[in-house]
């Protein structure tokens, strides 16, 4: 069980990531904005049905065309969501390639907000890779350039109580995904209070505090069922199933495995569903040994 605890450690850290908003391509009747936002329509039409490869051509050419036109919005949103669709299909260093037009070779001024939330998806990508180290110098300059207040201090503080976690400073990860925690909660943030409530629930785990985890993880589900992210929804079951195997609640714990693999299975998550198999079969064996 040990590489499939380690493994949905990692997982974790896609749900940490704060979705784009659509871009805010500039009005004009110009032939290229119009056809940038309809790509990005497309694209974002494509990844909620699950179709990532459709997901990536609509999102390359809606980066193409916002690139012809020099549209700093539309470039920062269509990078990091082509970002996002390649760490999906675990793609990872298109995943990166995809951000270099505002981090690498940026022709175009874009707003610290925006290359702190690249800057973000970098850390993301490095720490799912167990890149330690780059993902936390990425954390560093995305809050650097948020500055303050910072509109993305509760997705960082989240990143970073990962990093902890992924290190074994569970009392670091805590103390991050509290903060992270006030922080959403303040901004009214329902994905980034998910998140940490997330974070807070693996870190009681891993300290062996099966109630603690369930009582977090329970919030976490409840938020993310009413937002209607898939992904996320599965990491939460797959978190309660392991709460409740750590607290002896075999028959709980195998509902949460099955809900999480017909989760994964709907969303088209081959990996999850095989994880969320994983699991089961653990648990059986576990109970078959007894």
């Amino acid at each position: 069980m040990r590489h499939l605890t380690a493994g949905l450690a990692c997982a974790l850290l896609a749900a940490c990531a704060k979705a784009p908003a659509p871009p805010a391509l500039a009005s004009s009747t110009a032939v290229q904005p119009t056809a940038a936002m309809e790509a990005n329509r497309r694209g974002e039409a494509s990844l909620r049905q699950g179709e990532l490869d459709s997901a990536v051509l609509h999102y390359r050419e809606a980066l193409r065309l916002s690139l012809a036109v020099e549209d700093a919005n539309g470039i920062a949103a269509n990078a990091v969501n082509l970002s996002i669709v390649y760490q999906r299909q675990g793609k990872y260093e298109e995943a990166r390639a995809s951000l270099a037009p505002l981090l690498e070779r940026a022709t175009v001024a874009h707003a610290p907000e925006r290359r702190a939330q690249a800057a973000l998806r970098r850390a993301v990508l490095d720490l799912e890779q167990r890149r330690s180290a780059s993902a936390a110098e990425w954390a560093e300059r995305a809050a650097a350039w948020c500055g303050e207040p910072c509109a993305l201090a509760a997705a960082i503080q989240n990143v970073k109580g990962q990093l902890a976690l992924e290190a074994g400073r569970l009392e670091e990860a805590t103390a991050a995904a509290r903060s992270a925690l006030a922080a959403s909660r303040a901004a009214g943030e329902p994905a980034e209070i998910a998140n940490a409530q997330r974070l807070l629930g693996m870190a009681a785990l891993a300290a062996g505090d099966g109630a603690a985890a369930l009582d977090a993880l329970r919030e976490a589900l409840g938020i993310d069922r009413e937002i209607g992210i898939p992904r996320r929804i599965y990491l939460d079951l797959i978190g309660l199933g392991r709460a409740s195997a750590l607290r002896g609640e075999g028959e709980a714990a195998r509902g949460y495995y099955a809900r999480a693999r017909a989760v994964s299975e709907a969303d088209r998550d081959a990996a999850g569903e095989a994880a969320a198999r994983a699991f089961l079969d653990a648990l059986g064996s576990t109970a078959g040994s007894r």
